[in-house]
């Protein structure tokens, strides 16, 4: 009898806790998830960070009146290593994709992985990489800092592994926002990315260190965009979280301006992208000057403290941002990459000879993709920038491509395109193609030099020290975190 007794007792305990654990199991944070779902909110996130002013003041485009903006006078300090979480939705869509045998999504994880360590990277330096995002499954919560070089080569195979995963895949991705699952066009824009990264490293072309013949190899060999239609962007739409970013901004309303310098660059060339850009001066519009004269516009000295250029513009004579980047819903799309930074890219690399192409034409190719875009979505403006507009346009003598004789002086011309048609788009991208390139100039106060990072974030100061105070020793000398060291990929 007392047998039995226990029995039951130990019955009823491993009953109890079989259903204490299923009790404990919360339907409503799920530990699985199909990776499709995570798919949709990482794209999401990816491609609305290309917008933004920050990256515009720096860039020159933006000035403000109603206080010092750090950035439009480099005086930042320290960035935020914000992106890692999303890199831990990213990861986290890999490893479901992992469980359900999916290589898809596997292949774009290693994609936006590979998108943001590239600017992580380019953004402070040394930054963590192998052992970076490890907390969930091997409790790693101080990951050590790779040398640039390691997440630079790390990223060019992740792109290498990811387009190869999805030549092999024909079926429709589901939860793709972007390309509507086409795997076809995630090759395209995976390849041009690839692309993108070895142009950037164009400073380390002589060393040795990086293997360029690489970038043949993907212009040969590799899917690539062939259209502007193809271009990696995310498109909004008038419905509630859907929206422009900027649409309703209250910043358009106060003290943010023209640079004087962006516009400047627009009026020599003759570059109706001015009036899709920027407004007429209030002056101006008053005078009755149509909105196609290029004289209807004044920007304000960035290098000017920022009370003069406030003077300057409450007596109208400093053009604001176009309203439609605030008062349209849907805008423009936010690019990743495009059709047209990729054949300029491409121009370049046939400048550089690292393949075998005619640069004019790819030149071409990509300003007239630019202004497909803007008649694509600029509505109203549509007709300053068809087809037509953009032949005028390369006929211009400053846009001449035919009328350059010195790789310098093509590569000037090239890049000052890539950096004209980046307003409110591709981010950082003229600012890296400042440093490795010279082009294009920045005006600034005299004495003021152009910062080359960011200072790591207070965060890693207070939780992993170690590691960040190893990798600033390494990279610049003990104690010499600031904005003006010069890390791997610009020596």
């Amino acid at each position: 009898m007392k047998n039995i007794l226990t029995i039951l007792f130990l019955s009823l305990v491993f009953t109890s806790c079989a259903d204490l654990e299923e009790m404990n199991i919360n339907p409503n944070l799920p530990t699985e998830t199909h990776p499709q779902l995570l798919l949709t909110n990482v794209e999401w996130s990816v491609f609305r960070a290309n917008g933004g002013t920050s990256p515009l003041y720096a860039q020159k485009m933006l000035v403000q009146t109603d206080g010092e903006n750090t950035n439009q006078y480099y005086k930042w300090d320290r960035g935020s290593f914000g992106p890692y979480s999303v890199l831990r939705n990213v990861t986290k869509m890999i490893q479901e994709a992992e469980r359900i045998e999916d290589p898809a999504y596997i292949a774009l994880g290693k994609f936006f992985r590979s998108y943001y360590f590239f600017n992580l990277t380019l953004n402070f330096g040394d930054v963590p990489y192998t052992a970076a995002l490890k907390g969930e499954i091997e409790e790693e919560y101080a990951p050590v800092y790779d040398d640039q070089e390691v997440v630079f080569k790390g990223i060019l195979l992740e792109l290498e592994e990811a387009d190869k995963i999805l030549s092999e895949q024909n079926t429709i991705i589901a939860g793709d926002i972007i390309y509507a699952g086409n795997v076809l066009s995630w090759r395209k824009l995976i390849n041009a990315f690839r692309l993108k990264v070895l142009m950037t490293l164009s400073p380390k072309s002589a060393s040795g260190e990086i293997d360029f013949s690489e970038f043949n190899t993907i212009f040969t060999n590799s899917p690539l965009m062939e259209s502007e239609e193809e271009s990696g962007q995310l498109v909004f739409l008038d419905q509630q979280n859907n929206r422009y970013p900027d649409f309703n901004s209250s910043g358009f309303s106060s003290g943010m301006y023209i640079d004087s310098t962006f516009i400047q660059r627009l009026q020599v060339r003759k570059d109706p992208r001015l009036f899709i850009y920027c407004t007429q001066t209030k002056s101006a519009k008053e005078a009755g000057k149509a909105i196609d004269d290029f004289s209807a516009y004044e920007g304000g000295d960035p290098a000017a403290p920022y009370a003069e250029v406030n003077e300057k513009a409450t007596l109208g004579k400093v053009s604001k941002v176009n309203d439609r980047y605030h008062r349209d819903p849907i805008n423009e799309p936010y690019k990743l990459l495009g059709y047209s930074e990729q054949q300029l890219i491409l121009a370049e690399a046939a400048v550089r000879g690292w393949i075998n192409a005619d640069a004019e034409m790819l030149y071409e190719e990509g300003v007239k993709a630019s202004f497909k875009f803007y008649e694509m979505y600029s509505e109203e403006y549509s007709s300053y920038v068809d087809s037509e507009a953009a032949i005028m346009y390369l006929n211009e003598p400053m846009n001449d491509f035919s009328k350059v004789t010195s790789d310098t002086d093509k590569i000037e011309l090239i890049i000052m395109q890539k950096y004209l048609q980046s307003f409110f788009q591709l981010q950082w991208t003229s600012f890296y193609d400042h440093h490795r390139t010279g082009f294009p100039s920045f005006r600034r106060p005299e004495g003021v030099e152009i910062p080359y990072r960011w200072i790591y974030p207070q965060s890693e100061y207070n939780y992993n020290a170690e590691n960040v105070t190893s990798a600033i020793t390494k990279q610049f000398g003990a104690g010499n975190d600031n904005i003006h060291e010069m890390t791997w990929w610009i020596k």
